[in-house]
């Protein structure tokens, strides 16, 4: 049973987006959408249950890490139950006592609405349980960006989870904490050949759409190319993909650097030139919610510091381990 003064979290997952973006993350981008049709076909057919089974979510991985940071009071997932492909999961989410919300898509291209039904509830769920510290959103959309500051005005701490290269720079930052699905405990991360096709088809502009399509906005078996309705959704969403796109195409080894730059600058207005690097980390953290050392190759913040000798200075004395920067 959980303390009165324990941290009360909740967990809302648009489970739709997580699925896509992780087919699209292990098998390239935009691999869901060519392969929409094929799965809401038969999801069961060789070739398209090998693809389905190799990009698997691991729903445990999630709510274990959304765990530590508190008490789990609720955790609901939003998705069109009645489709295989999310169907396959129900006794696993059931298994972690996970509140399954049934949308189902309300036009012909499959659009079920799971943005706006999850915030709806995550507001109503902040004022009918007051003592609720922590809200957990895992999901990429932008369109989270909103719900995310008002869950933070509102007093809650926020934790983002998404999956790289499928999530919104812009709802990292809105988040009082982000990390990546890739990074959870237990995640196996795809070869580097799958990132490698996902970054070559951000130039070629496949044939199959690029609004149209994008795993964060659509679900289920929707129609195929010809399609009116889809094209015109897909046009409506063109001008976010590319926005999202722009912020994607940056490089994470650069951001990362002008980070720790811009913390050491800020942190030594102080008296003392030296920092702790914890106090550091946290500082960038709050700058920008999506940093991790580890989706860098870095194994501990020690070794991304190291890394950047050129720009930062550690010391290492016993348990203490400052920095400051390099003269």
């Amino acid at each position: 049973m959980a303390e009165p003064t324990d941290p009360r979290v909740a967990v809302y997952l648009d489970f739709d987006n997580i699925v896509m973006s992780w087919y699209d993350r292990v098998h390239g981008r935009n691999a869901y959408s060519r392969d929409r049709q094929k799965i809401a076909e038969d999801p069961s057919a060789p070739g398209v249950a090998e693809r389905l089974a190799a990009a698997t979510v691991d729903v445990g991985a999630v709510i274990d890490y959304a765990a530590s940071f508190g008490s789990l009071m609720l955790t609901r997932a939003y998705a069109d139950w009645s489709a295989p492909v999310n169907a396959d999961y129900r006794s696993q989410l059931v298994a972690r006592a996970v509140d399954l919300v049934q949308l189902f898509p309300a036009a012909a291209y499959a659009k079920n609405g799971a943005d706006i039904r999850l915030a709806v509830d995550t507001v109503e769920d902040m004022f009918r349980i007051p003592d609720l510290t922590h809200v957990v959103i895992v999901g990429g959309d932008s369109d989270y960006v909103p719900l995310a500051q008002r869950c933070r005005r509102l007093g809650r701490y926020v934790i983002g989870i998404g999956v790289a290269g499928s999530t919104a720079k812009s709802l990292a930052a809105a988040c009082d904490e982000f990390e990546s699905y890739d990074n959870l405990p237990g995640i196996e991360r795809p070869e580097p050949a799958a990132s490698t096709r996902s970054r070559r088809g951000q130039g070629t502009g496949d044939s199959d759409g690029r609004g149209r399509g994008r795993g964060s906005r659509s679900s289920g078996g929707g129609a195929g190319p010809s399609d009116p309705s889809e094209n015109a959704d897909g046009a409506a969403d063109e001008t976010v993909d590319e926005a999202d796109d722009e912020e994607i195409t940056e490089d994470p080894g650069e951001a990362a650097t002008r980070l720790l730059q811009r913390a050491l600058q800020l942190g030594g207005r102080g008296d003392s030139e030296w920092l702790h690097s914890s106090a550091v980390k946290s500082h960038m953290r709050r700058m920008d919610p999506s940093f991790s050392e580890k989706a860098l190759g870095f194994r501990t913040f020690s070794a991304f510091l190291k890394a950047h000798s050129d720009i930062a200075e550690l010391e290492e004395s016993g348990h203490d381990r400052l920095v400051r920067p390099t003269d």
